[in-house]
């Protein structure tokens, strides 16, 4: 593939690679951010910020390194022992991502349409392995093309909420909760938000550094970055409309969405499963490419694998697994952090 990716499509690629099962449910923006009420807000903006630095930092070290895997932007970014550390846990986590993008599925079949969570389980699991197969430019087409309608429907449903519930809004923005939080203080909070779905992003953004001009690198990294942002405020505020009933919900953003209307119930229901598919697959790719090469006979067996094993795994159910295994990969994804933010100031020829 040549450098022909525009900056809007390096933009929708990090947002699709994001706005997954726990984002756009409203359980992993609950529990980083809804908790915290007013203060939520300013633990958004600082993922945000964070997500616009470290997006560049890695997209451009792909282009630099013609990535084919994140493998060599994090032994650059890492040096030698800390980088093969770094890689070591992010292949851990990836599969991790895997699960809970399954178990996400599950639990939208189950209380949107009344049917078995394994079901929900299983579809994800048979159409992110098929979009896997056919390759990394089958993963960006897919991802790229479905991301700005996810995040418009966040947008949508977000601010519908807030317009006929504002004044419960205002009401609630000293709703404050900290010990249901997926950590006890804000700060901290928006940092592991952005770190972990870091872990989540680098699969695809390191190989798509390599596919664009530095330019347009840049400018979807900001233009992710404040998409991303935009969506985490939005998303906040439409559960502040709501709280504290709507903490009681597995996917709160579909119970908003029932309140609405049963039509918006259900098509908001499609369209977030679309969003866990485009982070699942995403996932998969990263986790595969990163240990066999991508497009060989060993890559299809092993991400074939995977996602049995991903499968079994889901079974532990959504909100439990986000409550665990985010904030766990959150402060791992500090060590990633790190490593890409000195990065700059140990290669003097680096430039943001």
């Amino acid at each position: 593939m040549e450098k022909k990716l525009s900056a809007f499509t390096v933009a929708s690629v990090y947002v699709g690679a994001v706005v997954g099962a726990g984002f756009a449910s409203g359980q992993e923006v609950l529990q980083f951010f809804g908790y915290f009420g007013l203060w939520g807000f300013a633990a958004v903006i600082v993922s945000t910020v964070l997500f616009i630095i470290f997006g560049m930092i890695i997209l451009e070290l792909g282009n630099q390194l013609k990535a084919k895997s994140f493998r060599p932007v994090v032994e650059e970014a890492g040096g030698r022992l800390l980088g093969r550390v770094i890689d070591m846990i992010t292949v851990f986590f990836l599969f991790g991502f895997v699960v809970v993008m399954n178990a996400g599925a599950g639990a939208i079949f189950m209380e949107q349409f009344g049917k078995p969570a394994l079901w929900g389980n299983i579809i994800m699991s048979v159409l992110t392995l098929g979009t896997v197969l056919l390759g990394l430019k089958r993963v960006i087409d897919s991802i790229s093309f479905v991301a700005p309608f996810l995040l418009g429907s966040v947008l949508l449903l977000s601010i519908l909420t807030v317009f006929f519930n504002f004044s419960t809004l205002v009401g609630n923005l000293d709703f404050f909760r900290p010990r249901s939080a997926a950590v006890s203080l804000w700060p901290i909070s928006g940092i592991l938000y952005s770190s972990y779905n870091i872990i989540l992003a680098i699969p695809v953004l390191a190989p798509v550094g390599a596919l664009a001009a530095v330019e347009n690198l840049r400018k979807g990294a900001l233009l992710g970055g404040l998409g991303l942002g935009l969506g985490a405020a939005a998303i906040t505020a439409g559960l502040l409309a709501k709280a504290p009933g709507i903490t009681a919900f597995e996917v709160p953003m579909i119970a908003i969405a029932g309140d609405i209307s049963p039509l918006f119930r259900s098509i908001y229901s499609i369209i977030l499963l679309a969003e866990v598919y485009t982070t699942a697959v995403s996932s998969l790719y990263g986790f595969g490419s990163r240990l066999t090469e991508p497009d060989s006979r060993n890559y299809k067996i092993f991400v074939t694998i995977a996602s049995i094993f991903a499968l079994i795994l889901a079974r532990f159910g959504f909100s439990n697994l986000v409550n665990t295994l985010f904030p766990i990969e959150g402060a791992v994804g500090l060590i990633l952090l790190g490593a890409l933010a000195y990065h700059p100031f140990k290669k003097k020829n680096f430039k943001l």
